[in-house]
């Protein structure tokens, strides 16, 4: 095995290592301060990009998310559209119970069709409760199925703690998410569909004649975040997933449970202050770029060394003033014998801090070495011989 080490700004990552604690592994720099207690049911804060933990409290409690439930419905409208079962200009017929669905609502009459493409706006600017239903239908015949639906799509996407039983998020026995659930659900949206993610950030939609500002007050206030989604009724408080991204720089807050607007608003803005002000995000390897001191012997090759480099990008996050104490172990054999393929995986780069386990990807070789001819194939064998 090799180390060495890396100083580049950087920021700790997400999925490995989640067993060490980020604050048991902050080693010397910067004080880094207690994050914010908030009042709220339950909160999440994210690297959009790995998914990393900055902070969390009540994270995998069942709770009702109100209007959040309509980032899955707009999430499986959006996969509809992207996997070309659905388009933005298909009319969807508007049935009766959609029409008839109380609560925030796109204003769409029965009996009438409407693009898809309004509907997504009306679903996810206006928070039209008749807009998802009327979205549910088209897509899957019913409601109840299409809850059927949602809750296949959340499993598949890693939500373990959630159950949709409408497409609303109206209260319903059995209806609920998590904080962390809805992280990953905010997260695939922006990675999965980054051109109708856009919809997101829109501050108003107008349809039938009826102008409604986007629900998310944040759009209005802060240039940096464009998304995602509010919820409320009375049984969930006032809740909020939102987006901001500061020089490429990505977080993703959920608050759930809050006392009000204003409330929900003001805890959110905690959250994204204490982490774009304490943590950052790099991509310390792009995938294919061979590695520092990665070089290994090659036996019985037409060349005698060959590089080797991560087969994906290895992203990390990190508190603030703790670039310098990240380190890489590369462990891979010290030589190899030809012939090598390009993209052959001969071992694994891992980015550390302290004991935790930041980022990690296979390391392939970075070129093709063919066999060498005869002679050099007799010769490495006896060099290796007295190697």
């Amino acid at each position: 095995m090799r180390l060495f080490w890396i100083a580049l700004t950087c920021m700790f990552s997400l999925t490995a290592g989640a067993n060490v604690p980020l604050t048991e592994a902050l080693g010397n720099g910067p004080p880094i301060p207690a994050a914010p207690k908030l009042q709220a049911s339950g909160y999440l804060l994210i690297d959009a990009t790995n998914g990393e933990v900055l902070v969390e409290h009540n994270a995998d409690q069942p709770l009702p998310p109100a209007s959040l439930t309509k980032m899955m419905t707009a999430y499986i409208a959006e996969r509809e559209i992207a996997e070309g079962r659905a388009s933005f200009d298909d009319k969807v017929p508007v049935s009766v119970k959609a029409w008839k669905t109380g609560g925030s609502r796109m204003f769409i009459r029965e009996g009438t069709e409407v693009r898809l493409e309004d509907l997504l706006r009306g679903i996810i600017i206006q928070s039209g409760n008749d807009a998802s239903v009327a979205v549910a239908e088209y897509i899957a015949g019913s409601e109840d199925v299409f809850a059927d639906v949602m809750n296949q799509t959340a499993a598949s996407l890693g939500m373990t703690n959630t159950q949709f039983k409408n497409s609303t998020g109206l209260p319903q026995e059995g209806h609920y998410t998590t904080a962390k659930d809805l992280g990953i659900l905010a997260a695939r949206t922006i990675k999965d569909f980054p051109d109708t993610y856009s919809i997101y950030k829109e501050k108003n939609f107008t349809y039938n004649g009826i102008k409604q500002a986007n629900r998310n007050s944040l759009l209005f206030r802060d240039p940096t975040v464009d998304g995602l989604k509010t919820g409320h009724t009375e049984e969930a408080g006032y809740c909020l997933v939102a987006s901001a991204e500061r020089d490429g720089f990505r977080l993703i807050s959920v608050v759930m449970g809050t006392a009000s607007e204003k409330a929900r608003e003001q805890e959110t803005t905690k959250l994204m202050q204490y982490g774009f002000r304490y943590f950052s995000g790099q991509t310390v390897f792009e995938a294919g770029q061979s590695l520092p001191e990665s070089s290994r012997k090659v036996w019985f090759g037409e060349a005698e060394e060959v590089e080797l480099a991560p087969t994906e990008s290895l992203y990390v996050t990190l508190p603030l003033g703790r670039e310098s104490a990240i380190q890489a172990t590369l462990d891979a054999p010290e030589t190899l014998d030809a012939p090598l393929e390009a993209g052959t995986v001969v071992g694994t780069v891992k980015i550390m801090l302290g004991e935790r386990v930041l980022a990690e990807s296979p390391v392939a070789v970075a070129q093709a070495v063919p066999e060498g001819g005869l002679f050099k194939r007799l010769m490495d064998f006896v060099l290796r011989l007295f190697a």
